[in-house]
């Protein structure tokens, strides 16, 4: 019977392989023999699944993104400020996870300035972060929690902004774990006021 292989397994243990060679070694060691080598499989297992670098650094960029989004989704039904809440904290560097996924980010949004391919997917995902704060605005409006008056686009812009704010200092220890979940609580019960 031939041996059933599960593509998109390989795939997401290949991009976690590249994150793990971002954050010990930087963005510059990235190479599919680097990765090959983490990932304990062959490069010629690596080149099966990517042509080239950056077809492998878009792949490893999405399942980053993916790894974030799930976290949020796993909350479920809840109300607009907890879900604003627990979306602005996942991106922020409060736990070894987060830290490691915040590492990684900053080296890919580096990389992104000079790869076209890379900021484009971060053009494309971050409508999705903006569309998903402006609806929990808006559900907050409907029952009076958020002002009318308050713009539901400008507001996730700002909320999205403060939040990327925070990551560099407390990637590098200005902010504490305490602090930056103090500052996010401060944020949201100024926009909410109920």
């Amino acid at each position: 019977m031939p041996k059933i292989v599960d593509h998109e397994a390989r795939r997401q243990h290949i991009a976690e392989a590249v994150h793990r060679v971002i954050d010990a070694q930087g963005m510059d060691r990235v190479s599919l023999r680097e990765v090959a080598a983490e990932a304990r499989v062959s490069m010629g297992q690596v080149q099966h699944y990517f042509a080239t670098k950056d077809e492998m650094l878009v792949t490893a960029l999405r399942h980053l993104n993916t790894r974030i989004t799930r976290r949020v989704a796993a909350v479920g039904p809840s109300t607009p400020r907890a879900l604003l809440r627990v979306g602005t904290l996942e991106l922020l560097p409060l736990d070894d996870e987060r830290r490691f996924e915040a590492r990684v980010g900053l080296a890919f949004l580096a990389r992104a300035a000079v790869s076209p391919s890379l900021a484009a997917l971060l053009r494309e995902g971050l409508p999705h972060v903006l569309a998903f704060y402006a609806a929990q605005i808006r559900a907050a409006q409907t029952t009076g929690q958020i002002p009318a008056t308050a713009d539901p686009d400008r507001e996730a812009t700002i909320l999205f902004a403060f939040a990327q704010g925070m990551v560099s200092p407390t990637l590098i220890g200005h902010y504490t774990t305490g602090e930056v979940v103090a500052a996010v609580d401060y944020h949201l019960s100024r926009l909410f006021v109920r």
